[in-house]
């Protein structure tokens, strides 16, 4: 995900693109992306979570592939656009699979670290991409694809995704597998069997069976919490960083340095303190600081735009940045997925987990694509307007996030549909 930026300047170089054609190949990652979203939940239904990986890891290694022997653009757009595929389908999949066979009270930490991995992939990409050719980049890019590829082969099944399609004796395999030779799994094994069962007696399996009232509240929550991810700014910060940096004056090479620590060291933190104190609490701080991030930004520009207070505006636009980086990998840039992979039942977590992800996508390309425009127009406004959807990000979670800390994923899923008996009495 990080590396169309340090290799923009070797591609752009080597091959004679013009910018219009970089910017292409920049965004055709979301394309794919979107096109990932859109057939990940039903392939993950179809033919299990590891066979999913297995697709995704060849899609991104026949990407990278592409990129690095590429000798025109139409190699290097097809190369992104598979990447992309393969990234939209890990994004579905692989917080599905950590939340399905990790315990309880440990769920909340083990999907965080994909947060924490993602961001430590980009950080290292950007370090790796300043003093190697972009073509060993992307060679680069298909370790961690081969590494997943294999090592795939080497973990067991989600027991629930078993429990969906009938393997119980599979399940009970796996699931001792992953809690250990010599641990009892008799009662979370029978729970997990219940549950599906019933899940696939009482609904159709699919699109139709998703829009029931009784699952608007799962989707509610999911819609909004990606809603809130991106129309807060995400991508608007992490695609235009070191342009947002140079036009308030701030040295880019400087603040990069700096939001990489600080992004790193408060996934860490939020690691520690999501299984401690909970999903809703941590998500309230993250937004309420995305808040306070976007607004403190939009001030400095906004003091900028009227030559007041020249000398600590550039100090104002990277500390209001700060903010919000820290903020949203100390909540919202986590825990979106893990109660994406918590709210919904098996029977519709395929097709909700699209819908959620065709949004997210969606969003992101929308946020992408319109920040220049928006920075263009009023460089203080689109930061102000960041941090309104941010607020109202914090009232939304205040209202509608359910707690799932130390709950079994059948338990959280079930007072989701008593909640709306509740609300049709």
């Amino acid at each position: 995900m990080g590396y169309s930026s340090p290799a923009e300047s070797g591609i752009l170089d080597e091959l004679s693109l013009s910018l219009a054609a970089y910017s292409l190949f920049g965004s055709i990652l979301t394309i794919g992306g979107l096109i990932g979203a859109l057939s990940c939940g039903k392939m993950a239904d179809l033919i299990g979570r590891r066979s999913a990986l297995w697709v995704s890891d060849a899609l991104c290694l026949i990407g990278w592939l592409a990129i690095s022997f590429s000798k025109g653009a139409w190699s290097l757009d097809l190369g992104r656009l598979l990447v992309g595929i393969g990234i939209g389908i890990l994004a579905y999949v692989i917080p599905i699979y950590v939340a399905e066979i990790t315990p309880k009270n440990f769920r909340g930490a083990f999907t965080l670290l994909i947060a924490l991995m993602m961001g430590s992939g980009i950080s290292v990409t950007f370090i790796i991409g300043s003093v190697c050719n972009w073509r060993i980049l992307a060679l680069i890019g298909t370790i961690p694809c081969v590494v997943q590829l294999i090592g795939a082969f080497f973990i067991p099944e989600s027991p629930r995704w078993l429990a969906k399609v009938g393997r119980e004796k599979d399940l009970k395999l796996a699931l001792q597998r992953l809690r250990g030779k010599n641990a009892d799994i008799s009662q979370e094994a029978a729970e997990i069997i219940d549950y599906t069962q019933d899940c696939n007696q009482t609904s159709e399996d699919g699109i139709k069976e998703l829009f029931q009232r009784k699952y608007a509240l799962a989707i509610t929550v999911g819609v909004g919490l990606m809603a809130i991810l991106q129309f807060g700014g995400l991508n608007g910060y992490t695609y235009y960083f070191s342009s947002i940096l140079e036009s308030a004056g701030f040295p880019s090479s400087v603040g990069s340095v700096v939001a990489s620590i600080v992004q790193i060291v408060m996934n860490i933190c939020s690691l520690f303190l999501i299984d401690n104190f909970g999903r809703r609490p941590l998500l309230l701080v993250s937004t309420s600081g995305c808040c306070l991030g976007s607004f403190t930004t939009g001030l400095s520009f906004l003091l900028q735009s009227f030559h007041l207070g020249n000398e600590i505006t550039p100090i104002l636009a990277i500390a209001g940045i700060l903010v919000f980086i820290g903020s949203v990998s100390i909540g919202l840039g986590g825990i979106p997925l893990i109660i994406m992979a918590e709210i919904f039942p098996v029977n519709v977590k395929g097709p909700a987990g699209s819908l959620v992800n065709l949004f997210s996508w969606a969003g992101s390309w929308i946020v992408a694509y319109t920040f220049n425009y928006l920075f263009e127009w009023s460089s203080a406004g689109v930061f102000f307007i960041y941090a309104m959807i941010a607020g109202l990000g914090v009232i939304f979670v205040a209202k509608l996030v359910p707690e799932t800390k130390g709950r079994a994923l059948e338990e959280i899923q079930a007072s989701l549909i008593t909640h709306y008996h509740q609300e049709s009495v």
